[in-house]
């Protein structure tokens, strides 16, 4: 959720949308999952939100990473990518 909204602000079906679109319908948000995550995320500082009127004339709330949100992002990527490599070493075939 916090590298989509690197990209621009969204709302919460907005960002359940661009995951599964990014992601090529292989991850899927459910609402259940989706809001508690953001109340998170919020609470930690990492995003926040303000109360907007979509083009449809409704209020949505929009989401808006915070500077905070943009360095964990960094080392949660960074450790994702240390986890990757840890695997892919795993995986890696042995020679005799």
């Amino acid at each position: 959720m916090l590298q989509t909204l690197t990209w621009q602000p969204m709302h919460g079906y907005a960002l359940v949308q661009h995951l599964q679109l990014r992601s090529q319908d292989l991850l899927a948000v459910e609402e259940g999952s989706l809001y508690p995550a953001l109340q998170r995320l919020l609470k930690a500082g990492l995003v926040k939100a303000e109360w907007q009127v979509s083009p449809a004339h409704r209020r949505v709330r929009i989401y808006r990473i915070t500077p905070a949100g943009v360095k964990h992002l960094e080392r949660e990527r960074s450790s994702f990518q240390r986890m990757l490599k840890g695997i892919a070493l795993v995986l890696k075939p042995v020679k005799p």
